[in-house]
Formats: structure tokens, sequence, C-alpha cells
């Protein structure tokens, strides 16, 4: 489809229907300059909740949820949840431990009315390319994105797609680029005033792409990651582009291949991956890295995101697998709040890894104090400060971060 037929398709998408007045109101993310983001996983589901996914990202590596399987290693406060769903684990109590699912559209409004209240922007929601070709995978990440931009219109956060390339082969691109096509006019992403709570940057709608030039051997290649820059750009949307934490020097995990700073150029902003890779002793070198990186992006007319994670987590989800699980405490939010300050004093915006993720232990958002019993393979690591507390910091981080640029 031509850029001017995919244009027209979206305003006539837009014309039958009728603006509705919150839309005319509300506030319009117009840049990611200012704003602090997470990303936003929404891959939970569990029995009962509509799928037939079971407990997909729940489960251990038999496909079960139960004491010494178990995927995640943060168990979620569901203390305000309108949903929950019983499990086997049990609390000290006696209790049975509960869950939420992320197709509920409640469960998405509960985290986007978190979002509000503590003061983070918005999400990058989550669209694995390979999981667009199963029905009830694609089933259940239309129903979250359909719940986030509902959640993001009703509470005035920012709403983003990020495509993750995870598995994709040869062909995939095709698969993405059809998708946003859909989505486009599903959501007339086009016409800001008709959807203001998707994010726009350079004053185009913004499509975040994660995975380009890992050095992990990965089926697709730099062929497939330029169709698919040169068809969003193609079809008018700016880009975000998810690279290796060493992109700018070609090492470690990244390919040293020179397409990758060629496709990075192409971009509007780059996104280098810092989850796993410094701990709070170690992060104190690792500023420098950030500074140069901005010297180059600037350098090079690219914007630049810096990731910012509280700690991390897979012991339940390698338990069985005999690899090294060593983590990254959190350090009762120490470690969090030092990469956000310095973010905030030198970034123009900021990537939250992640708003929901438990099965690495990166989640920001309310986790238990009282956890299920512990048993090898399913030992949960309960909360180290107040259930808001890492929401709290994103959001005083995204204050500083404004007041530093003049932004409102």
């Amino acid at each position: 489809m031509r850029k001017s037929m995919f244009l027209a398709a979206c305003l006539a998408a837009f014309l039958v229907g009728v603006l509705p007045v919150s839309a005319q109101t509300m506030k319009s993310y117009d840049s990611y300059k200012g704003l602090v983001m997470a990303g936003y996983q929404g891959w939970f589901s569990t029995p009962g909740d509509g799928g037939t996914r079971g407990w997909y990202r729940y489960q251990g590596k038999d496909g079960t949820f139960r004491p010494g399987f178990s995927n995640v290693d943060l168990w979620p406060d569901v203390s305000e949840y309108e949903k929950t769903y019983e499990t086997q684990f049990t609390l000290d109590n006696g209790q049975k431990a509960r869950v939420f699912s992320s197709r509920d559209a409640s469960t998405v409004d509960l985290h986007f009315k978190w979002m509000k209240q503590y003061g983070i922007d918005g999400v990058f929601v989550q669209r694995f390319v390979v999981l667009q070709k199963i029905p009830e995978a694609k089933a259940h990440h239309d129903d979250v994105l359909k719940n986030a931009m509902n959640a993001g219109r009703k509470y005035e956060r920012a709403v983003c797609v990020m495509y993750d390339l995870s598995d994709t082969g040869p062909g995939d691109e095709k698969v993405l680029l059809n998708d946003i096509r859909l989505l486009a006019v599903k959501y007339n992403l086009f016409n800001h005033a008709s959807c203001p709570q998707y994010l726009y940057h350079n004053g185009k709608p913004l499509v975040a792409v994660f995975g380009v030039g890992f050095d992990e051997g990965r089926r697709y290649g730099f062929k497939e990651t330029e169709a698919i820059i040169k068809g969003l750009k193609e079809l008018g949307f700016s880009v975000m582009l998810g690279v290796p934490t060493y992109w700018r020097q070609m090492e470690k995990d990244a390919l040293k291949d020179p397409r990758l700073h060629q496709q990075i150029k192409m971009c509007d902003i780059v996104l280098p991956w810092f989850v796993g890779r410094y701990n709070e002793e170690s992060y104190p070198g690792f500023k420098q890295l950030i500074l140069e990186d901005m010297k180059w992006a600037k350098a090079n007319h690219v914007d630049y995101a810096p990731v910012c994670f509280p700690g991390f987590s897979w012991r339940n989800m390698n338990y069985h697998n005999n690899k090294n699980v060593t983590g990254i405490p959190r350090n009762k939010g120490s470690f969090f709040k030092k990469q956000l300050d310095f973010c905030a004093a030198n970034a123009e915006m900021i990537y939250i890894a992640m708003f929901d993720e438990i099965d690495e232990g990166t989640a920001i958002f309310k986790i238990a104090k009282k956890v299920p019993t512990p048993t090898p393979g399913s030992e949960f690591l309960p909360r180290d400060k107040g259930s808001a507390y890492y929401m709290k910091l994103t959001g005083k981080a995204a204050k500083k971060l404004r007041k530093r640029l003049g932004v409102k």
C-alpha cells in the first residue's frame, strides 16, 4: 500500500466516527522529550481470563504454575485488583495466593491509574512479532493494547507500540508492517486529535522496534531490520530503535557491522538496552559510557533514551536449567534512584525497564510483601520498600527532568 493510499484509509476511518469530547480537550503527547516512559509487557495470562493460554508467563519449565515451578520471581500485590485468580501457592496464613491477568481491562485500568497517581508519563506496550502469527496470542495482545489505549485516554497517559523482534526470522518484517498498518487505521494514529494519548515524536506517531544489532545469532539480520525501518518511515512513522548496550563501539553484545550505525542514523531515537549490564557498585563507571553515547547521538542528529531498571532476578525461571542465576539487588531503591538521578540530570527522555515484568524482577509496580511459602524452584522476593516506592521514585525523576528541560 502506497503511503498516500494508507493515509487516506486512516483519514477515512476517522471521518466515519465521532470525535469524543474528551479527545478534544485531553493532553496531547507530541514528543518523547521530557517524558519518563516504562515498558509494559502485558503478557501474563491465567486460566479463566477469557483466553486459552493458561498460566502464560507465570508457568515454570514443566508448563505448570505450582510450588516448585514458576517463571516469576516477584509476586504482585493484588489487594487493589478488581479481578484476581487463585493459584496452587499458599501464603503463611493458609490462604491461596492470587495473581492478575494482563488481559482484563480492569487490570490495565488499575495500572494506568497508578501511572497517573505517581507521575509516570506512560508506557511502551510490547508486541512480540512472532506472537502475531499465533491467533490466541494475538487476541491477548490486541486486548491489552485496546485496554491500554482506553486507559491512556481516561488517565491522560501516553501510549506507544513497541515491537520486539525476538525469535523472528526472514519474512517476519512483513508481519510487523502489516500489523502496524492495521493498528494505524483502527486507532486513527495519523490523526492526533482523534488519538492524543498516542505518543508522537518529531511530528509523527512513534513506533519502537527492539532487537537490532545484537550479537546473539538471531535468525533475522540487517536486511530485515532495514526493511522494517524503511517501511515504517514510508508509512509516515517516526522510529525508536532498541539496540545493544555497546552499539556505539560495536563490541561485546553488539555485532561489529557498520550497518548498525547506518540504521540507527535512519531513526529518530536510539534506545540502548542496559538491563543486567551493571549493579549499584559498577554503575558509577558506566556513566561515562552514557555520556559518550549522548555525544554520538547528538552529533548524528538522533535522540537518545537511556534505560533505568530497579534490579534484576530470574532465579525461578532458570532453577531447572542449571544456569547461573546471579541477580542484581534493588538495595531498597538506592540502585534505581542513582540511575534516575543521573539520567534526569543529563538525558532528555528516560525509558524504565519495566512497569510489570515480574518474571525478570524488573517490575516497578506494586509487588507483595507477604509472598507464598518458598520451595526450591518457586522462591519469591518480597518487596523491600513500600508497595508504591519504585513508582514514586519514577514520578519524582519525571518532575526533575521536566523542570530541567523547562517542559510542563
